[in-house]
Parts: structure tokens; C-alpha cells; sequence
């Protein structure tokens, strides 16, 4: 059986003979260049919104923390603002580790 596997890999790669390709498409890497613009322009947008909305997720925690101590409570903000800190990291590491996993 496995020379049975070995032998149709080869001829599916190298064709009925040697250099001929076997007729397995051969697809371009590469998006188009329009494609590729417009891709970044909408993932720049998503990372500032993203980023936005972090900074506004901390200001948000601190205010209430504030409000918290004010008034005697005790609540769960350290929780939040790990949370927030968490996605905020998630947000700023998300383009690299997509690199890092598709190259």
C-alpha cells in the first residue's frame, strides 16, 4: 500500500514523465495589488478601533475603581481591568502573530 501511495505522489508531482508537472496547478501566491490596499486599509481601521476602544476600556475601569473607593464598595475592577489589559495585548499582538503563524 505504501508503495502504492509513493508511486501516485510521484506521478501526480512529477507527471507521466519527469518535468511534465503531471497537470497539478501551480496557483500564484500573492493577492492582488487592489485587493491587498484595500485589505490593510480596512485591518488599519479595525486595529485603531480596537486600540480605541482599549484606552476607553481602561478609562472606564479607572473611573469606576474611583467611584468605588468613594463610596465604600468593594467590587471586582482588578478582575476588569485584567480583562481589558488582556484584550488590549490580544488587539496589539494579533498582526504579528497572524505573520508569525501564516509565514
Amino acid at each position: 500500500m505504501s508503495s502504492l501511495l509513493v508511486e501516485a505522489t510521484r506521478f501526480l508531482a512529477d507527471g507521466p514523465s519527469p518535468g511534465t508537472g503531471g497537470g497539478v496547478p501551480q496557483p500564484k501566491s500573492g493577492a492582488p495589488t487592489e485587493l491587498q490596499t484595500k485589505v490593510n486599509t480596512v485591518l488599519g481601521i479595525v486595529a485603531w478601533a480596537g486600540t480605541a476602544a482599549g484606552v476607553l476600556g481602561v478609562l472606564v475601569t479607572g473611573a469606576m475603581m474611583a467611584v468605588s473607593v468613594k463610596r465604600g464598595e468593594s467590587s471586582e475592577h482588578t478582575s476588569r481591568l485584567g480583562m481589558v489589559l488582556g484584550g488590549c495585548v490580544l488587539v496589539s499582538t494579533a498582526g504579528p502573530l497572524v505573520a508569525f503563524v501564516f509565514n
